[in-house]
């Protein structure tokens, strides 16, 4: 999957309040290592050193993350103060507050060992209603968009495709197509399992399936679910 790289989007904070929030951090992290956490987020340790560091700020689909594993609020993790304090810093614009934005990741975002967006940009945010998330069980902060490259999934996906990816469904259930990464490379397939693995199935019965036995699924790595997708006709 490729794409053309934009700007990442940081979390815009004063510098001068990053030792402020490396002490959040720590207090979020409460007695894990930073790898330990760094599994619990889904992030590398290498990010969260990095943040520990006062290196890097996280962007805010990664903020999410570590609020959602450390159950802190992203607004007090990022500013220091509650939700209610942020809407009277920040309001939101007017007849905006009806929709969530997720971002619309460079998908060139899949060498590499650490998490899975560790090297991605983000390009643009997607709008959705917080009611057609709701009804569908989504949680805003717990969803990426990646677009799809290649005609491997064809006739379902074409190459150039969005999918919406919900990162809290990783475990196989039933048959779905999920993004995974494989081999330091990124996929959107049909995912099924069986006594012997977990078999990778392509629409386009031109691609064999591939079966990833059982004493080599810690390789396979299920990023999330697609549950919505979108391209031109």
């Amino acid at each position: 999957m490729t794409e053309q790289a934009g700007e990442i989007d940081d979390v815009k904070v004063d510098t001068n309040n990053f030792d402020a929030f490396r002490e959040r951090l720590k207090i979020a992290m409460g007695s894990d290592s930073a790898r330990v956490f760094a599994r619990k987020c889904r992030l590398s340790e290498g990010a969260i050193r990095s943040y520990l560091s006062g290196e890097t700020f996280p962007t805010l689909d990664r903020l999410a993350m570590i609020a959602s594993a450390a159950d802190v609020g992203a607004d007090w993790l990022a500013f220091g103060f509650s939700k209610e304090e942020l809407k009277r810093e920040v309001p939101q614009p007017a007849g905006m507050e009806d929709y969530a934005f997720v971002p619309l990741y460079d998908a060139q975002c899949s060498a590499g060992d650490g998490a899975w967006n560790e090297h991605s940009r983000v390009l643009t945010h997607l709008s959705f209603t917080r009611y057609s998330l709701r009804k569908k069980g989504l949680t805003p902060e717990q969803l990426s968009a990646i677009r799809i490259d290649g005609d491997s999934m064809e006739p379902v996906l074409h190459s150039g495709d969005t999918v919406l990816i919900d990162h809290t469904r990783t475990t196989i259930e039933g048959e779905g197509i999920y993004v995974l990464r494989l081999d330091d490379h990124l996929y959107a397939k049909r995912l099924q399992r069986n006594f012997d693995g977990v078999v990778i199935i392509s629409e386009n019965k031109q691609y064999q399936p591939v079966t990833v036995p059982r004493d080599r699924l810690n390789e396979l790595e299920v990023i999330g679910r697609a549950v919505w997708s979108a391209g031109w006709l």
